[in-house]
């Protein structure tokens, strides 16, 4: 080989390496999530999701952009905000209870779609392999009002009526009001129903208590999240000990909670979205079940109830908020 031609092609290698070697930019991923209430509101789950995300190698600003869009309490507005996150070409669709999940499935067969829903089988095929485009984890809320409506008797052990504030237009009431109705006739406990579906319903459905009822159970949904200080506020002006099923009922004045942790789910729903956005299909990716449960108690709202925690339940209580 001639001298002219060895430096020719050291000169063309010199060039081309650079380009080889310059590292590719990090994708960016637009994940959208669908919630209940606002940020601010769900501030302690979506940084638990963030830190989910942030421990995989996703981080915002960098190579992740979240689109927070909040049904503000009203189910109803759940399609509209799945239309804007699809016009933004978001690459997954993070879904917090059961109607944001169905509006979901309704609006999209192809975008990959995270659900955390108290009941999934109203969603999936199966939990095992759930088929389509949507995965995700149970918060097995009608799993577990047997064992509310247990904490309730024990907390108040003269409970002889109990009343249920659900709303009857949520897919996953029917189930949750079936166990209570099963649970509350196996303790010899009167039953009745509260439908709410409005901020009004809940104010007159408490109302309707007094000489009937002696302790409330709370469905957790869109509505009564997003009163949860209401809720509160009107169970201590009718001296009504009542249990939910989401902690922020308890730190907004709330008497007791039982139910699943939501910050752990969070952070495990950040599983699902990495393995999704590394190539695993949905359809593959089996539904799981809550792997941490907490018990919360206001001690402070039992003292002005005039209720006096029995030591056995203080003892196996996760939280005591003074």
């Amino acid at each position: 080989m001639k001298r002219r031609e060895v430096i020719v092609g050291l000169c063309g290698t010199a060039v081309a390496l650079p380009f080889e070697a310059r590292p590719q930019e990090p994708r960016t991923y637009r994940i959208g999530m669908v919630e209940v209430v606002s940020a601010e509101m769900n501030a302690v789950n979506l940084s638990a999701f963030r830190q989910g995300l942030e421990d995989l190698g996703y981080r915002e600003g960098r190579n992740l952009i979240l689109e927070y869009r909040s049904a503000q309490g009203d189910a109803r507005r759940f399609p509209g905000l799945i239309a804007e996150l699809m016009a933004l070409d978001v690459d997954l669709i993070v879904a917090r209870g059961t109607p944001a999940a169905l509006a979901a499935k309704m609006a999209t067969s192809t975008i990959p779609v995270v659900m955390a829903v108290g009941e999934p089988l109203l969603v999936v095929e199966s939990l095992a392999r759930p088929g389509g485009n949507i995965t995700g984890l149970s918060g097995v809320q009608p799993e577990l009002e047997a064992k509310r409506l247990e904490l309730l008797k024990e907390l108040v052990p003269s409970t002889a009526g109990v009343a249920a504030f659900l709303n009857i237009g949520n897919p996953v009431t029917g189930l949750q009001l079936k166990r209570l109705e099963a649970a509350a006739h196996a303790m010899g406990l009167r039953f009745r129903l509260v439908d709410v579906r409005s901020l009004e319903d809940i104010e007159r459905g408490f109302g309707t208590l007094e000489g009937s009822t002696d302790a409330i159970v709370v469905g957790l949904e869109a509505l009564t999240q997003a009163h949860r200080y209401r809720i509160a506020e009107l169970a201590a002006k009718h001296w009504m000990p009542a249990i939910y099923g989401g902690r922020e009922f308890v730190e907004a004045g709330g008497l007791i909670f039982y139910g699943p942790s939501f910050p752990d789910m969070y952070r495990r729903l950040a599983t699902y979205v990495d393995r999704i956005l590394k190539g695993a299909k949905p359809a593959d990716l089996p539904v799981e079940q809550p792997t941490k449960f907490e018990m919360v108690i206001n001690l402070k709202t039992a003292r002005a109830l005039g209720i006096s925690i029995p030591p056995s339940l203080l003892a196996r209580a996760d939280e005591v908020i003074e």
